[in-house]
Formats: C-alpha cells, structure tokens, sequence
C-alpha cells in the first residue's frame, strides 16, 4: 500500500494547500544548522594536508578521519530517524548543532592523533542528526508537490557549507591558523543551538501528532525491516549510494591532495577546481528540483543518465595516458560529477512518497545510510591502495587507488537499475489493485518482463 501525506489514526500531517510564513521561517532556521554541517563535514577537504603535518600521519591514518566521522554518520541514520520519530526535528536539530559545535572546537584545540580523532567522531555524530531532521521538518510544513523542490534548495543552500570550505578556509587557515580558524566555527555553531531550539516547530499550528512511546529493541528492528522492504526505499537507498559516492569522496578529503599531489596543480587552484563541485550543485539544483517536482516520473531516467555519464567521465579520467590530465577536462569531469549531489535528493523523495509519515524519518536514515555506507567504504580504500602504492609516480598511485571508487559506482548503478525494474512494478501491481500511487508511470514493454 501507498501512503500520502497521513499520520497514525488519520490525521493530516501536512498543509495540503500552500506553505506558510512560518513553515519558511522554520525551515531557514533548519537550513542554517545544515550550511554548518556540510562546512564541518568537508572542512577537511582542503585541510587534509595541514592536518597530516599536524597529527604527523600518513594517507591511511589521514583517511581514517573521513572514514571514521562518516562511518559515524552513515551507522547513525536509523537511530536518527527514530529519534526524530520520537521526539521531533526540533530537540534532535538543536542537540546537533550543539554537538558539532563542541566537535569542531575539540578538533580546533587536538594536538594528537587520538583527539583529532575523538573530535571528528563526535562532530561526525552531529552531522549525522541534521539532513534528516531538516527533511521531517520540510515533509511536515509544506505540501507534499513543494517537497522535491524544498529537498532540492535545501541541498543546494546546504553547498554553501561546501563552498566556505574550499577557497575562503584555504585562505583562512593561511592567515589565521588552523585553531582560531576551527576554534571559532565550532563555537558559532555551538551558539546557533539556542536560536534553533527557540524559533523550530516540529508541526504547523493546528496539527496533533500522536503521542509516540518508547519502542523496545524488537519493535524498532521491526520498524527498519518494514521500511527496507518497501521498493520504493529500496530503490531511494540504491540511489543515493551511486549518485553521491564519487563527489563527495572527492569533495570530503581526496580530491585536493589528488589534484595538488597527483595533478601537480598548486593549493590555491585545486581549492578553485575543487569548488566547481559546489558551484556546480547549486546552479543545477533548482533546476533538477523543478524538473523533478513538475514530472517525478523523469526522476529515475535522470538518475541513470547521470550514472552513465559518470562512469564514461571516471573511465575517461583514469585512462588518460600518462595519469596527469588535461586540466579542462578534470574541469568536465567535475562538473559532470557535481550533479550527482542534487541527483541524490532523488532518494530521499523516493522514501517520502512511499513510506507513511510516522516512517517517513526512519526511511530517510535507511536511504541515507546508502550514500554514506559507499563515501567510507571508498574513502578507506583509496587511502589503503595510496599507502600500498607507496613508491610509485603521484599520478600513477592515485589512478590505482581511485579504481576503488570506480567499483563502488558499477555497483551502485547496477543495483540502482535492478530496483528501479522491481520499484515500477511494484507501482503496476499497486495500480491494478486500486490502490493511490504517487506518480503515475507509462507502463513500457520491458515491464511485463520485470513483473515475469
């Protein structure tokens, strides 16, 4: 069965008409807390080097950073969507901006390895408690055909967190140094927590939630597995995996030392070329996010071209003669993957259209549990084979290690096409039986093969 815009008992969760004054106020508040996290999530990218001679490590050590906050968030995801479930986007927004606001001040002050890394694990933490609030928070004060649109901006708006942490970071921590620089990011967002818990609402006025009470372990297993088991999750999930692995590795940490190491660039143009990641989001995300919200049947093809155009362009860029490539075309290849962030709004659409809302956060952390489960698992891997690579040429060794996030791609596409064939006839098979589907699909020769 398909579920729109419904709490237990039948209570409306969302404004059916039009979106208030209030709802955006709310979301401004919540988006603000999501510019700090995606600023500390990817403060490392152009500071990877400083904090390599800062904690005196190596590739791998230096990858265990990435790893281990984004481990953190990707195993958080559920946990967060059930306690957003529990109780509500605004205690769980204001508990992460605190939390990100100590993390950065930690990791400001670490002069070890091991702090460095306790820090990063509990600004790792933070992080992980916002998107999905932020996305509760949209599902429930606007209407549900402003919700790609919303999920789309709110990314976008989210690369602006990116794009302070490329060139003005670079230039920050050359004047300021690396402790004032993340000394004072961690205690402005630590403020931001009052304001957060003073102007978020978790509903509109006039709407009642149900009174949720606290699930045992069984119940909240149970719960995950109904989610899972609903393609259209399934197939968010797949999605997210592919479309956001390969920029966000490059954008988190490996993407600067690549260009300045293995493409001889200096740090001032790799900062500049790495923010075309950024740069690239947010002038496609609101065009994607209207193209979507005005034909969410276009969604999925869109994902898939991009997949294909990304896999043409990685292949491109890790067999060019030589290893160090033309610079105009790292400047395509970026800007090509650079659509991979608003692509992967797409998921979590995917889980909001076909979840109820009393799981609509629980199915939220499981697709972005997704994306996140592919960045670590590649992040670790490329830092691995640049450690194993020791020796040979700079370009060389990070084509060798970059291969690892080629095969996390081909997997990720090819699961992503797979859920696709099975989520459309699970809509068929919905539409046969009567039932309200969210989007409308043309049903196409190929699908009578799935459904056989």
């Amino acid at each position: 069965m398909y579920w729109v815009d419904r709490l237990p008992g039948g209570a409306c969760a969302l404004p059916v008409d039009r979106a208030t004054k209030q709802a955006w106020l709310i979301w401004t508040t919540a988006i603000v807390v999501y510019i700090a996290a995606l600023f500390h999530r990817t403060s490392l990218g152009v500071a990877g080097l400083e904090a390599s001679e800062r904690f005196g490590v190596g590739p791998a050590a230096l990858g265990t950073f990435t790893v281990l906050q984004i481990g953190l968030y990707a195993l958080m995801q559920i946990p967060t969507g059930l306690l957003v479930d529990r109780f509500g986007p605004r205690r769980v927004l204001t508990a992460a901006a605190l939390m990100m606001g100590l993390g950065q001040t930690l990791f400001a002050l670490a002069d070890t390895y091991p702090l460095g890394l306790a820090a990063r694990a509990v600004l790792g933490v933070g992080d992980a408690m916002t998107w999905v609030s932020v996305l509760r928070l949209a599902a429930a004060h606007f209407p549900a055909r402003r919700f790609p649109m919303i999920v789309a901006i709110s990314s976008v708006l989210g690369g602006v967190g990116n794009l302070v942490a490329t060139v003005p970071l670079t230039l920050l921590l050359g004047s300021a140094g690396w402790t004032w620089t993340f000394l004072c990011a961690g205690l402005v967002t630590g403020a931001y927590a009052l304001v957060a818990f003073r102007r978020l609402r978790d509903v509109p006025v006039g709407v009642v939630v149900p009174v949720l009470e606290p699930e045992s372990a069984r119940t909240v297993l149970r719960k995950v597995a109904t989610a899972w088991r609903v393609p259209g999750t399934r197939l968010g999930f797949w999605t997210h995996f592919s479309t956001m692995s390969t920029p966000a590795v490059l954008g988190l940490l490996w993407g600067f030392p690549y260009l300045v190491e293995g493409q001889g660039m200096s740090r001032a143009g790799a900062s500049s070329l790495l923010s075309l990641l950024v740069v690239g989001a947010i002038v496609s995300g609101p065009v994607l996010g209207g193209v979507i919200s005005r034909k969410p049947e276009l969604r999925m093809p869109i994902a898939l071209w991009f997949l294909g155009a990304t896999v043409v362009a990685w292949t491109g860029l890790l067999a060019w003669p030589g290893g160090v490539v033309p610079t105009p075309f790292v400047v395509v290849v970026f800007l090509v993957l650079s659509l991979g962030g608003p692509i992967s709004g797409i998921g979590f659409a995917l889980a909001r259209d076909y979840n109820p809302m009393h799981r609509v956060s629980t199915a939220t952390g499981v697709v972005n549990v997704g994306g996140f489960a592919a960045v670590t698992t590649s992040a670790l891997a490329v830092g691995v084979l640049l450690d194993l690579c020791d020796g040979l040429p700079p370009a060389q060794a990070y084509r060798i290690a970059f291969l690892s996030m080629g095969a996390t791609l081909l997997l990720g596409f090819w699961r992503t096409a797979v859920w696709w064939r099975r989520a459309r006839t699970a809509v068929f098979e919905a539409e046969a039986r009567g039932e309200d589907v969210p989007v409308q699909l043309r049903l196409r020769r190929w699908d009578a093969y799935t459904a056989a």
